[in-house]
């Protein structure tokens, strides 16, 4: 028994380590990418995209959903990866949607069961899951207190897409 749990978390911790790496890739790559294009604008002439930020705006659903836009292509000066740090509220459950793009949701705190095509996969905190586009994907909140969590989206896009459903307000 101990053998089989010991496998078991090696397994989860040699998935984890991967997705980190492919987030870091991510982050890596948008990094660069944004960099060029801000060295080719003031190249050009032109001033450079911020280079750090602690958001960009708030969308804020019923019921205390929250995201806060880190990294979009306002920011970022284009629209390769667009990053978030996302509240859901205590006992909440999301409705079933599909995404356009990767997601990668980076648990902060909190509890969740990150239903992906029906699959129930449980998230607490430390933990990754991952979304491809075209998937179907549900989040229903199993703690008490909220979920907060950091989310990447590659390509971006996932904002735009969500702005109808929150309304926006000013980081403060």
């Amino acid at each position: 028994m101990i053998v089989s749990k010991n496998r078991s978390m090696l397994s989860r911790l040699a998935a984890a380590s991967r997705t980190m790496a492919l987030l870091g890739v991510v982050l890596v790559s948008s990094t660069v990418g944004s960099t060029q294009a801000a060295l080719a604008q003031s190249s050009q002439g032109q001033s450079p995209e911020v280079m750090a930020s602690s958001g960009t705006r708030l969308l804020v659903g019923q019921g205390g959903f929250q995201i806060k836009m880190l990294i979009e292509a306002s920011n970022l000066g284009s629209g390769e990866v667009e990053i978030a740090e996302i509240t859901f509220p205590g006992k909440s459950r999301g409705q079933s949607h599909l995404h356009g793009s990767t997601e990668l949701i980076y648990v902060l705190s909190g509890r969740m069961d990150h239903k992906i095509n029906g699959a129930s996969n449980i998230l607490e905190p430390g933990m990754v899951g991952i979304v491809r586009d075209g998937e179907s994907v549900e989040h229903i909140v199993l703690s008490d207190e909220p979920v907060r969590a950091v989310v990447v989206w590659s390509p971006g896009g996932e904002a735009k897409r969500l702005e109808g459903f929150f309304e926006e307000r000013p980081i403060e």
